[in-house]
């Protein structure tokens, strides 16, 4: 495969806004270069073109792709997936096509199977320990290669949620999905958002069958080569898992009955170097700094972070995300910071009415959204917005999705959430996207830097504004304007919300957002429960020189 060239050292910003910008231009501007992902441990290119991607909403559309997908195996082909967690008998699309009976299967065929799966927490912390270990006892039991992965800072998690499906004799049908979907309970809903019919246990505000909001894409074309590299990396990282301490490598063995060595990996499958499509991928980590170094990431990787501090002061018009937390002081103040600098830039946000956890536990988190909340408000006023989901039932849906588009040119969907944690502390993995393909629908230059709207990255928004306010079809016109965009989105919460406090009389309103309301935390909670969310909920996981030395 011939690697794609890296962007120059010109500054992007000196060109004429009132010209169209060229592509290599565009690039510059909106992808970070080799030196900016400061990992030269790393071989991983900078971007990738030639791509089709294609945004999967919600878990019952991946499901439904990956099963087709690993169906279609044969044998010799290989099957490469990493996940922060994995339920054997989650389905993926009715009985019989439990995820961990299709794996086997396609194992028991010939296929080359191999997975990282995080070496969790104990139940009673809420993860999932006792899954991921039968999972991994499962797949191994039936001829694939699947490791519980305990390389992690203290309190981490690998949180990389990838699946890379090559074909021997056919890469052109080569595919990955990466995003923020888990092959496990709770996740296979849909738009309607009734719920995964196998829950996870979770808050009681989001009832029996917790609805659940997610996004990942399916990748075709050369990106698929980079994402499969970032799995090899991490089988490489080390021959044998290094287990924090002989008591827990005595544990693991004992009770997970698990491997502690990866077998080599087959030789990669040749490229065919055909495009399959016109987007651009650039594929972004991140890795902690460890005193058990990874190889790969000797002081950690923080490229997803440093592709954020790159894009986001780019905005103009419109940044919209979704985002499990949003608790993060950092990533807040890089948005007050642009909006601060752009008087006509807004910024939409979608979050969970209530967090993951419930009783004090749900503090930490509740205090660092009021404040990051208020950081916003501050610097926007009027023109930050943030909402919530709820079915059509009025119960509330957990939005899980990770994704971020700014004026409808560069998008980014993957597994990290806007945080201290996912940008220094977890592993995490991304894409960022920037379609080839110039959108011709008015606004044609929102941002107006000369780059035009990318068809991606507007469609993208468009399919997920529309999913939340109920509009299909010729109804989804109203959005393509990101500044009508806003103010539909601003009319529908505002309306249903009226509708609540009105004693929900007459016929509910469209719609499915509402005004998230943060919910203020008593004074005497305050100090213990940022000291609790610094160091546990949202850790720094930078070297202390990076720390010292005040590298983002």
């Amino acid at each position: 495969m011939r690697p794609s060239a890296a962007p120059g050292a010109d500054d992007p910003l000196e060109q004429d806004a009132r010209e169209p910008a060229s592509d290599d231009v565009a690039l510059r501007r909106w992808f970070i270069s080799a030196d900016e992902r400061r990992n030269p441990a790393t071989d991983l290119r900078v971007f990738t073109a030639g791509n089709r991607v294609e945004a999967l909403v919600d878990g019952a559309d991946y499901f439904c792709r990956l099963l087709h997908e690993l169906q279609a195996t044969e044998a010799g082909d290989q099957v490469y997936f990493l996940d922060f967690r994995g339920d054997l008998d989650e389905r993926l699309d009715g009985p019989g096509t439990e995820v961990g009976s299709v794996l086997a299967a396609a194992s028991d065929r010939g296929v080359l199977v191999y997975g990282l799966l995080w070496r969790s927490h104990p139940r009673w912390l809420h993860q999932s320990e006792e899954a991921n270990a039968d999972f991994v006892r499962h797949v191994g039991d039936n001829n694939g290669q699947v490791l519980l992965d305990a390389r992690t800072r203290r309190a981490g998690s690998h949180h990389q949620k990838l699946v890379v499906i090559r074909h021997v004799r056919d890469p052109h049908r080569d595919v990955a999905f990466v995003g923020g979907i888990d092959l496990g309970h709770s996740r296979r809903d849909d738009a309607v958002h009734a719920g995964d019919p196998q829950p996870m246990e979770f808050p009681s505000a989001y009832g029996e069958y917790p609805p659940w909001h997610d996004i990942q894409v399916e990748v075709r074309g050369p990106a698929v080569h980079d994402l499969e590299h970032s799995f090899r990396e991490r089988w490489y990282g080390s021959s044998v898992l290094d287990v924090p301490s002989v008591v827990r490598q005595l544990y693991d063995r004992a009770y997970h009955a698990s491997a502690m060595t990866g077998v080599p990996l087959p030789e990669p499958v040749e490229d065919d170097d055909q495009p399959r499509g016109t987007q651009q991928v650039q594929v972004l980590r991140t890795y902690p700094a460890r005193l058990r170094r990874y190889p790969f990431a000797p002081l950690g990787e923080r490229s997803i972070a440093a592709a954020y501090r790159r894009a986001i002061p780019l905005a103009r018009q419109l940044v919209y995300l979704e985002d499990q937390y949003f608790w993060s002081s950092g990533a807040a103040e890089l948005l007050a910071t642009a909006m601060r600098a752009n008087p006509d830039l807004h910024v939409v946000a979608v979050v969970p009415r209530y967090p993951d956890n419930e009783g004090r536990m749900a503090v930490p988190g509740q205090l660092a959204r009021e404040r990051a909340v208020r950081i916003c408000r501050r610097a926007g006023g009027i023109r930050f917005h943030i909402f919530d989901v709820e079915n059509g039932a009025g119960t509330p849906v957990y939005v899980h999705a990770k994704v971020v588009v700014i004026d409808d040119v560069w998008a980014i969907v993957g597994s990290d959430n806007l945080n201290r944690r996912s940008w220094t502390h977890d592993s995490e993995l991304s894409i960022a996207v920037l379609d080839a393909t110039r959108d011709v629908r008015e606004p044609v230059d929102p941002g107006g830097l000369g780059d035009g709207a990318r068809t991606f990255a507007r469609d993208l928004r468009i399919r997920l504004v529309g999913e939340h306010l109920g509009l299909n079809g010729s109804e989804l016109d109203c959005l393509v304007d990101p500044g009508s965009a806003v103010e539909t989105l601003r009319r529908s919460a505002a309306a249903l919300e009226d509708w609540h406090r009105g004693g929900r009389t007459g016929a509910r309103p469209a719609g499915h957002l509402r005004p998230h309301e943060t919910v203020p935390v008593p004074g005497r909670s305050r100090a213990w429960a940022w000291a609790l969310h610094r160091t546990m909920f949202d850790p720094d996981g930078r070297a202390w020189r990076d720390r010292l030395l005040r590298r983002s």
